[in-house]
């Protein structure tokens, strides 16, 4: 069959097959963010021929993502494309007879569901722990596997989450880090380790959609100093779970304390972002961390923060923040998450 000429060299790769690849070219993914990890997602689900596959984010992009985001060009920043438009022209270019859905959104409660949950698989490529909460929300709800990855630094992870089998993400991490703090804008990434992370995340993608036995265990590695740890979680299940056991979804949930509150204050350019589950900041740790990225000015009640000429960030000690210099909420939550960490 002309076909499936294309994947002539997969196919004779003997865990996929002919029968896996028509599976893979009925299948559907999504992936969750197109930065470093989903641009080397996508890439690869799209020459495997993963029939759809939705690309969602809400950036746009920039120069300082050209040394690790594989997909874009210095064009790309120079026209300030979103990148998912980027992403999808690329795409087209690598496997025009597959369906790709470009979406340009901040994943968030009132989409998520829409946008998750007519998929097979779902693959994080996110930079942040409250959109993985999300789609770990949606992915147990509607009983879809999805993929956790992060990378940082030099370092990395992922880990296969199929409901109803594995431990969910919550079972894993049952409350995000408080203000951690850990994101590339902060303590930078080395572009191998994303690389090879993202790789990883859609080898486990190919797996499901093919029928075969992914990874058992939640795999750590810094490439730096070449560590390595590798911990079996099949048997992790938390019996008390507020995710998987007891069904209960905060994160779609509206009225939870997980839920973070975002006002546009009229008349003022200004975004107010207000964590319900309040922080603790420690104001002289996070001036000590943020200094390498801009101005850093605080006293006893407030630190303000000068990424750019365009924005300053206002932050109080329960993690609440006025983003100035901007309306958009969606701008004001990638800055909270690039310096906060979600």
């Amino acid at each position: 069959m002309k076909e499936l000429e294309r994947y002539s060299r997969q196919i004779l790769f003997k865990p996929i097959g002919e029968d896996g690849q028509k599976k893979l070219l009925k299948s559907r993914a999504a992936i969750v963010g197109m930065g470093a990890l989903g641009t080397v997602i996508a890439n690869h689900l799209v020459r495997a021929g993963v029939g759809f596959v939705r690309i969602i984010d809400r950036d746009l992009v920039e120069l300082s993502n050209l040394q690790r985001q594989s997909l874009y060009t210095e064009q790309d920043a120079n026209s300030h494309l979103p990148k998912v438009i980027a992403a999808d022209r690329r795409l087209r270019e690598i496997n025009s007879s597959i369906e790709i859905n470009a979406v340009i959104a901040d994943l968030n409660l009132d989409n998520a569901e829409d946008l998750l949950r007519d998929v097979n698989i779902i693959i994080d490529g996110t930079d942040n722990f409250a959109t993985r909460y999300l789609i770990n929300d949606v992915a147990v709800k509607y009983s879809i596997p999805w993929i956790y990855g992060g990378a940082v630094s030099s370092r990395g992870m992922f880990a296969v989450i199929i409901p109803g089998k594995t431990p969910c993400y919550r079972c894993l991490f049952p409350e995000a880090p408080a203000g951690r703090g850990e994101t590339c804008d902060t303590i930078g990434v080395i572009s191998p380790i994303t690389d090879i992370i993202g790789s990883f995340e859609a080898v486990e993608a190919l797996k499901i959609l093919v029928g075969a036995e992914p990874n058992p265990n939640l795999e750590q590695l810094d490439i730096w100093d070449y560590s390595y740890l590798q911990m079996d979680i099949s048997q992790g299940r938390n019996a008390g779970c507020q995710c998987c056991v007891k069904r209960d979804f905060e994160f779609l949930d509206r009225s939870s304390s997980q839920q973070t509150s975002f006002t546009s204050l009229c008349g003022r350019n200004t975004v107010q972002i207000s964590p319900r589950k309040g922080l603790e900041l420690d104001f002289e740790k996070t001036a000590e961390r943020l200094k390498s990225n801009g101005r850093v000015e605080y006293n006893s009640f407030l630190l303000r923060f000068f990424p750019d000429d365009q924005i300053t960030i206002v932050f109080f000690k329960t993690g609440r923040a006025l983003i100035h210099g901007t309306n958009d909420i969606a701008t004001a939550k990638s800055y909270y998450a690039r310096y906060i960490g979600s």
